[in-house]
Formats: structure tokens, sequence, C-alpha cells
């Protein structure tokens, strides 16, 4: 597949500031899956722009480990300050009881504070600075932040260190259209071959394909995108037999999530 070096265009649907006008920080297509798909799992995120739902994911579902990849570099490195951001939002356990009274009664001691998210207001780390992440620490490392990476990759033609543990859950949140305006009917298919492959018996792909009317907006951004339309013989809506050939269960419709445009269908297949 050919990559459009121009970056001034999101020709990868890599669009900088895409969570900036969010709300809140809680992603709605989560809240449509399994409320334990994430525990204990390695869960890889393709196309995780800024790296969002990476964070959320690893902050706060329970995976052990998480990875997020993007194409762009520039996405990948708003996603590690995203760590740091979200990193320094949450109330952190104390170790112990205020040590004075500690003095005073060994023995009344308070409960360790649970993390708690978005615990201090985002004025503190504008006008103080994020939090240092704490040094790495084998007995942490399922704990987020350390349970979180990114890499800048092109996940449909390279692969990533990461890859070769394999996944429990992988999630290909609005990129498929992406994928297939740049690299064609191939390039699709390919991808999904490639999901397949990398995760684990029993594994979860957590798929959001984009409606076909909406490839026609997008193939207008860059005349590679344009001619590479013109020769699509695949539609979103054959997604699922040609998963199904591929090896994976038939679909477990979740629902629709989001807004306007922006409301798309959420879609699990599992790898027997």
């Amino acid at each position: 597949m050919s990559i459009i070096t121009n970056t001034n265009i999101p020709v990868h649907g890599n669009y900088h500031g895409y969570y900036s006008k969010r709300s809140s920080s809680a992603d709605p297509r989560l809240a449509l899956l399994p409320p334990s798909i994430f525990e204990g799992k390695r869960v890889l995120d393709i196309g995780c722009n800024e790296g969002w739902v990476t964070c959320e994911i690893a902050q706060r579902c329970g995976a052990t480990k998480v990875v997020g990849v993007d194409i762009d570099d520039a996405l990948i490195r708003a996603a590690w300050k995203r760590r740091r951001t979200v990193w320094s939002l949450e109330a952190h356990p104390e170790e112990s009881s205020d040590k004075k009274k500690r003095k005073r009664d060994a023995e009344d001691v308070r409960p360790s504070v649970s993390m708690r998210h978005d615990y201090f207001p985002a004025s503190c780390e504008h006008m103080f600075g994020p939090l240092p992440v704490p040094p790495f620490q084998a007995t942490e490392s399922h704990n987020f932040p350390h349970n979180l990476s990114f890499r800048t990759a092109d996940w449909v033609e390279q692969d990533i260190p990461e890859d070769a543990e394999g996944y429990d859950v992988i999630l290909a949140f609005s990129i498929t259209k992406w994928i297939h305006l740049n690299g064609g009917d191939s390039a699709v298919l390919r991808f999904f071959k490639r999901v397949f492959t990398s995760l684990k018996s029993g594994g979860s792909f957590i798929l959001e394909p984009q409606p076909w009317d909406t490839y026609g907006k997008a193939k207008r951004m860059h005349p590679t995108l344009k001619e590479t339309a013109k020769s699509l013989q695949l539609r979103p809506d054959n997604f699922e037999a040609e998963l199904k050939k591929i090896g994976f269960t038939g679909a477990r419709h979740l629902g629709l999530a989001g807004e306007g445009g922006f409301k798309r269908p959420v879609d699990l297949y599992v790898k027997p």
C-alpha cells in the first residue's frame, strides 16, 4: 500500500485534535462492550490517534498490557502526552494514614485510597504542569501508566515487537475506510487476516466499520484516494462475510455509539 506523505491532509483518518472537543474522557463505544472484555488482557488499539481510548482502557478497564499504534508520528507523540496527563489527573493511593497520627496510634491506619479518575481538575496541570510518571517497577508493570505504550507504524504492513506475544483483544475504531481508500480491497482483507493471525485463540476483534456513504467525502481529500475508490468492489456491509471466511465467528452486533455522522455500529468477532 502506497503511503501519501502530505501530512497536512489526514488521508489516513489521522485527524489532529479529534478528541479535543469531547466533554468527557469516557468513550461511548466502550460502554457497548462486555464489561470484563479487557480484564487481565493484552490489547492492541489500531489507529489510536491521540490515545484517548487507549488510555481509558489501560487506566479503567483492568487490562494488563495495552498498545496503541498509529501511522502518524505526531499523533503518537500526542498520545504519550495524553498518558502523562491522565496519570496526573487521577487520585493516587496513599501508602498509609498521616505519619503523625500513625506515630500516636500504630493501629489506627486509614485504608488506602482507591484510584479515582479525573480526580484533579485539568486546571492543575495547566497551572503546575503534569506529574512525572513514576519509575518503572516490575511489580507495577500491569498497572497504569506502566501497562500502556505507543508505537508509530503502518500496522497493516509492518510488524511491531509486541505482536510476537499475540493479543487477547484488538480494536479497530473508525479505520477500515482509510485502509480501504489507501490500499483497496486487498488491503482491507490483508488487514483482517493480520488481525486474525495476531489474536490468540478465543481472542476478540472489536470493529467499528464506517458506512459506505461516508466514503464519498473522504475520497475527495486526495486524488490517490479518489482513484483507488474507483476500483473498490468490497463494501462495508460485506465485511462480516469476509471475516467469517477468514475464520472468525459471526458478528455480535453490539449497537450504535456516537452522535450525528459519527453514530456507527460496533461489532464483536471472536477467533475460535
